[in-house]
């Protein structure tokens, strides 16, 4: 069962929020899931078939684009190191080779891209509603991203699918 924001609902039909409780269960068979979920983020279909070269110029869009929006944010003198450590991060994270190796780091860095560019902490009870409040495009990305589970067991593709989705929402924000 998924964290919901109550608000989700208005936002995403219930097949979409029940693909995800099934993409984070299923050990197979998941990716159709995935691809509901993808949708959500406005992909088009069969964005678990992504070919290779694809992949690559995604993760270089998410890499540009996340590069941009920490850059860019306007923060308080005492998160300006937080931005040059997050930049840092960033770059450790795109030359580690496994998928399954960087799944903490991943969800470490949105979770610090995403305090930098709101202001207060997204682990907070009402974060989630807020962010479909005032966008509900990222509320819908945010939503996804707070009911992965903060480590996993997942095999290497689901890792790198998992990572793929919110990777495409952040290099199309």
């Amino acid at each position: 069962m998924t964290k919901q924001a109550g608000e989700i609902t208005e936002f995403l039909d219930s097949k979409t929020i029940d693909a995800l409780s099934t993409f984070l269960e299923k050990d197979k068979g998941y990716e159709s899931s995935a691809d509901l979920i993808a949708a959500a983020f406005g992909s088009d279909k069969g964005f678990s078939k992504i070919k290779a070269a694809s992949v690559e110029k995604l993760v270089s869009s998410f890499k540009n684009n996340l590069t941009l929006l920490i850059q860019k944010t306007w923060v308080e003198k005492s998160d300006i190191a937080l931005k040059d450590q997050l930049l840092y991060q960033l770059n450790v994270y795109l030359s580690n080779e496994k998928w399954s190796d960087n799944y903490t780091l991943f969800l470490q860095l949105i979770n610090q891209a995403v305090f930098l560019m709101f202001g207060q902490k997204p682990d907070t009870p009402d974060f989630a509603e807020y962010t479909l409040r005032i966008d509900p495009e990222f509320g819908i990305f945010w939503w996804y991203i707070s009911n992965l589970p903060p480590k996993t067991e997942w095999s290497e593709e689901k890792c790198r699918l998992a990572m793929l989705l919110g990777m495409y929402f952040l290099a199309n924000y």
